[in-house]
């Protein structure tokens, strides 16, 4: 089951983790505050913002990525894939069951 690490502006973070949930991208989305410190377009910024570990499937992963993509303020969205080591049976079972399709899943 793999992870997506997703940065977002503090008061969009909410918003874009509720809306994988509900499209059933993701299973879970946890948000954790952070300050992000950074180089664009040749200046440093220094920004308040959220993490977003969304859980998904590997089914579900590229769908997941061209959501954010697409719903995302940034010009380039930070968006990077962790895949398990190892992980909880019945944890990755509940999320199978939780993302994907209605077709999939029946």
């Amino acid at each position: 089951m793999p992870t997506a690490y997703i940065t977002v502006p503090v008061d969009e973070a909410d918003e874009l983790a509720r809306a994988l949930v509900e499209e059933r991208l993701a299973a879970c989305v946890n948000a954790v505050e952070c300050n992000s410190v950074y180089r664009w377009r040749g200046e440093i910024h220094d920004d308040e913002e959220k993490i977003l570990f969304a859980k998904t499937t590997d089914e579900r992963y590229d769908d997941l990525q061209t959501y954010v993509e697409r719903h995302h303020p940034a010009e380039v969205p930070c968006i990077e894939r962790f895949d398990e080591d190892d992980e909880l049976s019945a944890f990755a079972e509940w999320c199978d069951g939780s993302v994907g399709t209605d077709e999939e899943r029946s």
